[in-house]
């Protein structure tokens, strides 16, 4: 992979450099992450404060919702509304019928390693809005990365209460009022409605309904797919932690990695089936197979590879258990396997330049029917047949949407006449 390389400190005219030339107050040393408790939409924003060289001078807020009873019926509508129909049942019903846990301001701690989170606290727009405010002179304006449909209404609220104080980012498409950010990172395939081949597909009653109506705007930032943590320095280390483990096993390495099944991306245990038929006809030309699955993986599909696969001495399935392994897969492996349903995992593995293969993609249907289909234009993918010979290889230039972005922000904060002091 090439590596990232951030822009050097610049020097002005009178020599010093452009920290003291633009003034503390212009400078960004710190940044808040908005999360909503999904891996795929907090990494994104991690992986982004990462590529702008904040990791480790960051805090995550997260949006959470009422879990339990009805609430888990009521998770498509916005969560403000949701958190008051919550306070309204448990007043006319009590905590007894419905499972609705008790109110806490702080929510599970997690650990992002050494430098990074150890408690998430429940994100309040007023309260991050007020920070940001009390401390501009102190500490500079507060990047602000936000990601996920529940995100929205407080990142845009941070930003309308503290418009001078903040540079708000929110990654994945919001649908409407784009206005209310700096800037927006989606995906380019989150534009597919407005394409020919989808306004076809839309009966015309419903095309007002369908977002985005219009075309991105000079503050929306378009990816190939999804903005992720696995940069160079990340594999470089994940590549020193898993040397004992993986260096030394028989090439050429191919990692397989299992998703689940989605609304737009629909499987069961015939395609895990199909799948393991495939892996054991290329198991001849591989020198080892690690296989792994995902958060969203049905027992009933990773009990077909444990059963057909497990067995095989070239084949190791992780089971969950210690360590994940994912960083020194991606670090070590030299092809990969992946399900069509998960857009993360695609997006890191198409960062290395190696070999992607691509199983399933004919199950998915609308936006997600053409993120497959740009990927294999750039010829980072290609679909899995089950003959290949696996010690054949072949290159695209990598994705770099993570380091892409990060320099689009910087180029943005620079109009405002703002940096971040790496």
């Amino acid at each position: 992979m090439r590596p990232i390389r951030l822009p050097e400190v610049t020097i002005g005219i009178s020599g010093s450099p452009e920290i003291f030339s633009r003034g503390i107050h212009g400078v960004i040393k710190r940044a808040v992450i908005i999360g909503n408790g999904f891996a795929g939409a907090e990494n994104q924003c991690i992986g982004l404060v990462r590529g702008l060289g904040l990791s480790g001078r960051h805090s995550l807020y997260r949006v959470s919702r009422p879990r339990g009873g009805i609430n888990d019926w009521l998770h498509w509508i916005p969560v403000a509304l949701h958190k008051k129909l919550e306070h309204l049942f448990r007043r006319i019903h009590g905590s007894l019928r419905l499972r609705i846990p008790a109110k806490r301001h702080r929510v599970n701690p997690i650990s992002f390693g050494q430098n990074g989170i150890a408690d998430i606290l429940e994100a309040d727009a007023n309260h991050i809005a007020n920070m940001a405010r009390e401390n501009l002179d102190k500490d500079g304006p507060l990047l602000v990365v936000a990601s996920g449909r529940d995100t929205i209404c407080v990142s845009s609220t941070i930003k309308r209460l503290a418009p001078e104080s903040v540079f708000v980012v929110q990654i994945q498409h919001p649908r409407t009022h784009l206005n209310r950010f700096d800037l927006v990172i989606t995906p380019r395939h989150d534009y597919y409605p407005l394409t020919p081949h989808a306004q076809k597909q839309i009966p015309w009653f419903l095309r007002r309904w369908i977002t985005p109506r219009e075309p991105p705007g000079r503050n929306v930032v378009l990816t190939i797919g999804a903005l992720h943590q696995a940069d160079s320095a990340a594999l470089k280390k994940a590549a020193s932690a898993w040397h004992d483990e993986l260096a030394l096993l028989p090439k050429p390495l191919v990692v397989v990695n299992i998703g689940g099944p989605s609304r737009h991306c629909r499987y069961d245990v015939d395609l895990a089936n199909q799948l393991a038929c495939m892996l054991q006809n290329v198991l001849p030309s591989c020198g080892s197979v690690r296989i792994s699955f995902s958060r969203r993986t049905p027992e009933k599909v990773s009990k077909v590879f444990v059963k057909e696969l497990s067995t095989n001495p070239k084949v190791y399935i992780w089971n969950g258990e210690g360590p994940n392994p994912h960083l020194g897969h991606l670090a070590w492996a030299d092809a990969f396997v992946i399900t069509a349903d998960t857009v993360s995992m695609l997006s890191e593995a198409c960062t290395t330049g190696k070999p992607v293969y691509v199983i399933g993609a004919e199950q998915c249907t609308w936006k997600f029917a053409d993120f497959q289909k740009s990927l294999q234009e750039r010829g980072a993918a290609r679909p899995f047949t089950g003959k290949e010979d696996m010690s054949q290889s072949w290159s695209y230039p990598p994705l770099n949407d993570t380091a892409e972005a990060a320099h689009v922000v910087k180029m943005a904060l620079s109009e405002r006449g703002w940096s971040i002091l790496t």
